[in-house]
């Protein structure tokens, strides 16, 4: 697994590669929109199960979703609410979706902030990211970036030089390379569904009933 500084995985990014870096919850394997299709050949993933679009803020996302004025304030106010952190809420996706992304075209994009100051630091300048867990499809998750290189190597991930200086400046922690990323819980996925929320999936954030 290339091992590279802050830049050079930001230009491979660009340049269409995969990625992997630590998120709140399980590692990421993440690649531009449009290159989306790299990782569901990487994981032999199934194409009716869509990408994750994670991002550094609620801004960085908007571009994807469309919605009247009022659904936008219940979808700002829930993100307000729970990011960043483990929701995922399934919106309408504007014409920016990219098909790599959501193979069926159904119409939605999953979107996440991820409560983890490292993730948010590296998407901030890649810009959001195709994202879903680090393992081969119908396997578990994989926990850390040691068993993620083992994997994946051809996947781009930070040196721990790079890991450490970023660390460092937004004063965090930095964890081993070999211990468990995140909560190893998975993000609950909502979905907006005809004015209210329809939880897709149970993780990590409990919401309330409609």
């Amino acid at each position: 697994m290339p091992e590279v500084l802050l830049t050079e995985l930001v230009t491979a990014v660009r340049s269409g590669e995969l990625v992997s870096f630590p998120t709140d919850t399980v590692p990421a394997l993440a690649a531009q929109p449009e290159a989306g299709d790299r990782i569901y050949t990487a994981k032999e993933r199934s194409p009716d199960k869509p990408l994750i679009l994670m991002g550094a803020s609620l801004g960085d996302l908007l571009p994807y979703i469309t919605g009247t004025d009022d659904e936008l304030a219940e979808w700002r106010a829930i993100a307000a609410q729970y990011w960043p952190g483990a929701l995922t809420l399934v919106l309408p996706a504007s014409g920016r979706l990219p098909a790599a992304m959501n193979p069926q075209q159904t119409g939605t994009i999953g979107l996440r902030v991820p409560d983890h100051p490292l993730a948010r630091h590296l998407l901030a300048h890649t810009g959001p990211l195709a994202t879903t867990s680090a393992n081969r499809s119908g396997q578990p998750p994989l926990e850390t970036m040691t068993a993620i290189a083992a994997s994946f190597p051809q996947v781009f991930t930070l040196s721990p030089a790079a890991q450490a200086e970023i660390y460092g400046a937004i004063g965090s922690e930095m964890p081993p390379n070999n211990q468990p990323q995140g909560s190893g819980l998975p993000s609950t996925v909502a979905r907006w569904q005809n004015g209210s929320w329809k939880v897709l999936r149970s993780g990590a954030v409990a919401l309330p009933n409609p």
